[in-house]
């Protein structure tokens, strides 16, 4: 587990002053001129070197996205923009940055803009946030009034400027391009791509866009060197991350841990233990409502990193836990996600405007088990056809939870059928997607 001294969020909970006197006491803002200093190359190479992965769920690489900006001066003006929207179902921990943490953001947001030859951040947080988007409001303004950001941002000779845009409650703003429409005071709908941000984003301009974790790690990464990060995790899963837990355990949390920990011990000792002992769990979603879930066979031995989840056919996701136990309708679970994605489809694409809607209503008649058995079936094709077929990854995101179910609990929905059945006496209809009529078995 990881010790406090490798800990990078050390006010993660509040505890102590969020503003820029209790930031320097915990080491922000100290030496920032020194790190930008060492160029944008050898910060890029730092990152690379540091093995930082995107922590808002796509898991790329952030030194490599950051070197796909432009080099030198062009033409056009360069922009950082910053990911917190956080709209994922499940998912509760860059709040908790920008609530108690916002200076180490946005010095994080400096160094790493001057890395990309940007002059001015935005951040676009979730409109739900109103105290965050507060608390970093008056942050910045205490930077600017300390010279630490604006005309020559910490003595460092750059000029820096950041600004807060927030949103208004569309989870589809959370992918990056729809970010970026939303941004220009367009409907968020995500663009195709290529061109990718890094060419063409914001106002036509190269663009890199990160998740507030990504970003605000860049500090502590940049003072204490990419030796002491990439030494932390296991290879190729680098690092701390900050992960979060709910549901059915006894003190659900948000907390930073070193990534390759088994998800028992999480749940175990951050958790503390699933409700009613482990016996009692059921299934795990791993990385918020849009990965996969695991059952408990798979729980007693899968890591908490990104490797070890895909062997496992899921994803680390966010890192936040949804934990279930036996008392949960598992069905019904999946059933409210496939609600949740055909409500925020954006309708852009095809397979997804009219597969969301496919699933959330062949997903609530598998709830009732108002179904035939060969539907099961059906239902996975159309899962298929969904993923990979969108422009962005929401497609992929309604299908996961349903194939997960289909994978591990199959038995159940099968169950589920022959009990409604049962319950008819043998007789009756049972209504099929295409509205044909097909006697019960």
């Amino acid at each position: 587990m990881l010790s406090d001294k490798d800990r990078m969020f050390t006010n993660l909970y509040g505890q102590h002053d969020w503003r820029l006197a209790g930031a320097r006491a915990r080491g922000d803002w100290d030496g920032t001129a020194e790190i930008i200093a060492k160029g944008r190359d050898a910060i890029v190479s730092e990152m690379k070197a540091s093995g930082l992965r995107g922590r808002g769920g796509a898991g790329f690489p952030t030194g490599v996205k950051w070197s796909f900006m432009p080099k030198g001066d062009g033409p056009l003006p360069h922009y950082l923009v910053i990911n917190g929207d956080e709209s994922e179902p499940g998912t509760c921990k860059d709040r908790e940055i920008l609530r108690h943490e916002p200076h180490k953001l946005i010095e994080s947001a400096l160094i790493a803009s001057f890395a990309m030859g940007a002059h001015a951040a935005y951040i676009y947080i979730r409109g739900e946030f109103y105290n965050e988007a507060r608390h970093l409001q008056y942050a910045i303004d205490e930077a600017y009034e300390a010279g630490l950001i604006g005309r020559n941002a910490a003595g460092s000779g750059w000029d820096f400027d950041f600004y807060i845009h927030r949103g208004a409650g569309a989870y589809i703003c959370g992918e990056e391009t729809a970010l970026i429409e939303s941004l220009e005071g367009k409907k968020g709908q995500p663009r195709m791509k290529p061109p990718f941000p890094a060419g063409c984003g914001l106002y036509g301009c190269p663009t890199t866009v990160n998740n507030v974790e990504s970003i605000a790690s860049a500090s502590t990464i940049l003072r204490r060197g990419a030796a002491w990060f990439s030494g932390l995790g296991r290879p190729n899963n680098a690092g701390t991350k900050l992960m979060a837990i709910s549901g059915h355990v006894n003190t659900p949390c948000v907390f930073e841990e070193e990534l390759g920990v088994p998800l028992r011990d999480i749940i175990e000792i951050h958790g503390g233990g699933v409700r009613g002992g482990w016996d009692n769990l059921l299934a795990v979603i791993p990385g918020g409502c849009s990965v996969p879930l695991l059952p408990k066979s798979v729980c007693e031995t899968v890591l908490m990193d990104y490797d070890s989840l895909r062997e496992n056919k899921t994803s680390l996701g966010t890192a936040c836990m949804i934990v279930m136990d036996k008392s949960t309708d598992i069905i019904q679970a999946i059933a409210r996600f496939s609600q949740f994605y055909k409500h925020e489809s954006c309708g852009q694409c095809t397979p997804c405007r009219e597969g969301t809607g496919w699933l959330m209503r062949v997903m609530k008649r598998m709830v009732e088990g108002r179904a035939e058995i060969e539907e099961i079936d059906m239902l996975e094709q159309v899962t298929r056809q969904i993923e990979g077929h969108t422009i962005c990854a929401l497609g992929d995101a309604a299908a996961w939870p349903v194939q997960g179910l289909i994978r591990h609990f199959r038995p159940v929905m099968e169950q589920r059928i022959r009990d409604y059945k049962a319950r008819l006496g043998g007789a009756g209809t049972v209504q099929v997607p295409h509205g044909v009529p097909v006697a019960a078995e």
